[in-house]
């Protein structure tokens, strides 16, 4: 059990480490983390335990786990779940699965139905996160932070998730949008 537990977190932080965000390992990282985010220190450790969790009941569950690539990840207690499950029925099931996490507000369930994508595709994904990224560096706006916007891609699609304005959430969007190789963008923002 404690080689498990050790996985999911080496799991999660290069999860984390990945996708080019923020990678909380100990206090002190968090803490410099948090100068830029919106959400409180504790809600970042809070959504950090929900992945974890998640992945957890993941790997509890080979009915789910062998029909599926999914991805999991959560921002100021909402879960986004995006990847393939081979039905409706198992991307369901693990959605409803996660719902029932202590302190999980609300799963946004974007897994799609069908075949799991290749490694080529998940390094497309990943590439087109970066350069979603670096697009965001280009917004010269009064008080936007880049770094307050989460990005998840998959499958082409462009998830953005974060504590924005509407304003800023338009000058994302009309960033984001124009990036080469987004087929779709769905915002999963919450407003301030």
């Amino acid at each position: 059990m404690t080689r498990l537990i050790c996985l999911l977190v080496i799991a999660a932080l290069g999860q984390q480490l990945y996708g080019c965000t923020t990678a909380a390992v100990g206090g002190a990282a968090t803490g410099v983390a948090v100068i830029h985010d919106r959400r409180t220190a504790a809600t970042v450790l809070e959504d950090q335990g929900i992945e974890l969790k998640a992945m957890k009941l993941l790997y509890d569950h080979p009915e789910i786990r062998n029909h599926s690539n999914i991805s999991i990840t959560s921002y100021n207690l909402k879960v986004l779940l995006t990847g393939e499950a081979d039905t409706r029925e198992v991307s369901d099931r693990f959605a409803d699965l996660v719902s029932r996490i202590q302190r999980v507000e609300r799963v946004h369930n974007e897994i799609v139905i069908g075949p799991s994508g290749t490694l080529l595709d998940q390094s497309n994904d990943a590439y087109l996160t970066a350069k979603v990224k670096y697009a965001l560096l280009k917004i010269k706006a009064k008080g936007f932070d880049p770094t307050r916007v989460k990005v998840v891609t998959s499958q082409g699609t462009v998830f953005l998730m974060g504590l924005i304005s509407r304003r800023e959430a338009d000058m994302v969007v009309e960033k984001v949008r124009f990036v080469s190789g987004v087929k779709r963008v769905v915002k999963v923002f919450e407003y301030i």
